[in-house]
């Protein structure tokens, strides 16, 4: 199996400038599936996040499995964990909504690390630890549930399903107020080029209904008075 090149640090800063519905419709031009963690919401107010994956699988628990699971620094949480810096966010893929994958004394090493960033379509606990330690975290809600009780870290680095979305390690997450988005890295630099042409063309949509006030239906989807219009601004130099 051939891995997808490494997303490069400046695409990574390019694809966190813009916002993830943007991502999005790039993806959905080139016909890649919606990207959207569902269930990944921003559990601090207006955070911005960016990173490449780093995954982290849990699994139903059953004594067998926490017997055999390795313990203390080899558990495969904090395996995980030093995989992850400031260009590296971890995505932690839950068994359900509700349940923790970890809290205020587990994330403190993250902190540390300064990571890029937390996503799970699970909870997390110690909210009010977790606020102070600089680092973006997007989840389900928040629990003051035990993790342990219900599942197990099992896998690092692998290709995980979290929140409906596929997620391979090195992909770009992306998160904002409206969630957080996953940018393959086989198409990374691709959607950047998308992207970032959708917004030039938005803000002339935007700039045109502002002058003339009509319904977006004009130019919104995309369409030939679309393109018109985007190149007579360009002409004028205001594109």
């Amino acid at each position: 199996m051939t891995a997808s090149p490494a997303i490069s640090d400046e695409t990574l800063a390019k694809l966190g400038e813009l916002p993830t519905q943007t991502l999005v419709d790039g993806l959905w031009v080139e016909n890649w599936p919606q990207s959207m963690i569902h269930g990944a919401r921003p559990v601090f107010p207006d955070q911005k996040m960016v990173g490449r994956a780093v995954t982290l699988r849990f699994v139903p628990h059953r004594p067998d499995i926490q017997a055999d699971k390795p313990k203390g620094a080899d558990s495969p949480e904090y395996v995980a964990f030093e995989l992850c810096g400031p260009n590296e966010v971890l995505v932690a893929s839950a068994v359900g909504p509700w349940e923790s994958v970890g809290g205020d004394i587990k994330f403190y090493r993250l902190a540390q690390l300064k990571v890029g960033g937390l996503v799970t379509d699970g909870s997390v606990r110690d909210t009010n630890e977790l606020k102070d330690y600089g680092f973006p975290v997007f989840a389900h809600s928040s629990t003051a549930k035990q993790g342990p009780a219900v599942m197990q870290p099992w896998g690092v680095n692998e290709v995980i399903s979290c929140g409906g979305v596929v997620v391979r390690p090195g992909d770009a997450i992306v998160g904002d107020n409206d969630g957080v988005v996953v940018v393959p890295a086989a198409m990374a630099d691709r959607v950047l080029e998308i992207a970032a042409e959708r917004e030039e063309v938005e803000r002339v949509i935007k700039a045109e209904l502002r002058k003339n006030p009509g319904s977006p239906g004009k130019y919104y989807p995309f369409n030939d008075n679309t393109w018109k219009l985007f190149e007579e601004y360009k002409s004028r130099g205001d594109a």
